[in-house]
């Protein structure tokens, strides 16, 4: 086995924005160093001031030093076949990758963490940043935050590493099924390993126990591994996987109730890492107002921050096909309502009757349109086997999900309202489980008005 131990310095944290400053590979094969390289890089952009006074590498030194594309041929050759090994793997991987990549060169090569390795075989240490493992094991580090003197420093760990595997974490770590080489630093891969095939919540935690991240999953391990297998160069997935320590869950019966759960977590604790699902919903509503003649006017808007809609919708046509519906129901005015919007004839002259009468057939269209608000159940799976799931929308409402026994039946509202837990109700639940029992109309319970 050939191993290719590398350190790099570069202009900033993450691959896609940053570039390399400098590069030191050195060639072992298991016994001794065989062969090695180093150079400075220039970055082709400036060198911040505050990594420029940690490394000691100035815009000037690497003025005339070659750019990337000169030493890409040779960089290949050293790491092409070997097995990369480096002090938090993915950082060093993730740019000489994606600099190789631009250059035209694909590495496809086993990759090992001094970080992960240290923590199995040197367990109990009080820190496992370079310099403070150095420390604990007496080995001699020099030219500290430069790329050779982290290199050789990394070098002699590695060497302590493969005489102490009495356990044989090389050959496990370097297994074609093995996750180590993906995971994030400080997670441990027995949390992975623990999580369940089945569907639920799950919780990315910092080194602060703080949750930064909340998914939902059919199969909580096959969904919290995929996270980890391509760890792209952007800013956001390199912090990401840096800030991953812990991994908590909450199984679910059902996938459904893991999507209803996930985003009620997600509204409730908004970590850091849920952009997509922590923009506001574009939401629309049904609004009643009366206007300067008297007529009751109903219209379907985007939803108001201080104004209560009668109903609310994902989507504006699903908005307008229900005031359509109450347009033929009730003899209602298509232009007071905002249907017909032809500016050529006054709003209200297609309208025979006087505000009074017309305003009470309004007020029967929303009356009818409560009362026939659906209150349903969606039965499925529960995490026993003596139980079910139950989500409960109530009016047009979610109310709550929780299990029930199977021993129960499942036909009076009151009593199951009791054994589910209520949630906050909001459009994007609703929608989910309203299109949820379309597609399987055997899972849905419908109750009438109690």
């Amino acid at each position: 086995m050939i191993y290719a131990i590398v350190d790099i310095e570069t202009t900033g944290g993450y691959a896609s924005a940053g570039s390399i400053t400098e590069v030191a590979v050195y060639v072992h094969d298991g016994e001794k160093v065989i062969d090695s390289f180093e150079t400075l890089v220039n970055p082709r952009q400036p060198i911040p001031l505050f990594i420029q006074s940690m490394t000691g590498i100035t815009n000037e030194m690497v003025a005339d030093a070659p750019v990337f594309e000169a030493i890409a041929p040779q960089v290949f050759e050293l790491l092409n076949d070997k097995v990369f090994v480096a002090h938090n793997v993915n950082f060093d991987f993730s740019f000489l990758n994606s600099a190789l990549q631009s250059c035209g060169y694909h590495l496809n090569i086993k990759k090992l963490c001094t970080v992960r390795l240290t923590r199995k075989i040197f367990t109990g240490l009080p820190s496992y940043s370079l310099g403070n493992i150095c420390r604990s094991l007496e080995i001699p580090i020099t030219n500290r935050h430069r790329a050779a003197g982290d290199a050789m420093a990394t070098v002699f760990l590695f060497e302590r590493l493969l005489k102490n595997d009495r356990q044989s974490y090389i050959y496990q770590f370097l297994k074609k099924s093995s996750k180590e080489q993906y995971l994030p630093l400080y997670l441990p891969k027995e949390q992975i390993e623990q999580l369940p095939r089945k569907p639920g919540v799950y919780y990315f935690r910092d080194k602060k126990g703080k949750v930064i991240y909340v998914g939902k999953a059919k199969s909580l391990k096959n969904r919290v591994s995929s996270h980890f297998t391509h760890n792209g160069t952007g800013r956001q997935k390199q912090e990401f996987i840096r800030n991953v320590h812990h991994i908590s869950y909450q199984l679910c019966g059902t996938e459904l109730m893991a999507a209803v759960l996930e985003e009620t977590e997600i509204k409730k604790l908004w970590p850091i890492y849920n952009t997509s699902r922590k923009q506001i919903d574009f939401q629309y509503g049904l609004y009643v107002f009366e206007d300067q003649k008297g007529y009751a006017r109903l219209a379907i808007e985007r939803k108001r921050k201080h104004l209560r809609p009668v109903y609310t919708f994902g989507l504006m046509w699903e908005g307008y096909r229900l005031l359509w519906n109450m347009v033929e129901r009730h003899q209602l005015s298509p232009r007071l309502c905002f249907l017909d919007k032809t500016k050529e004839m006054d709003e209200t002259q297609d309208v025979d009757d006087e505000p009074e009468i017309y305003n009470k057939r309004v007020e029967v269209a929303l009356q009818t349109l409560h009362d026939e608000l659906p209150t349903f159940a969606v039965i499925g799976d529960g995490i026993e086997p003596d139980q079910y799931s139950c989500l409960l929308i109530e009016r047009g409402r979610f109310y709550g999900m929780g299990y029930i026994s199977k021993e129960m039946k499942v036909k009076k509202l009151s009593t199951i309202k009791k054994i589910l837990t209520p949630y906050i109700d909001n459009d994007f639940i609703r929608d989910m489980i309203y299109r949820y029992a379309e597609a399987y109309p055997e899972k849905r319970i419908s109750f009438g008005i109690q």
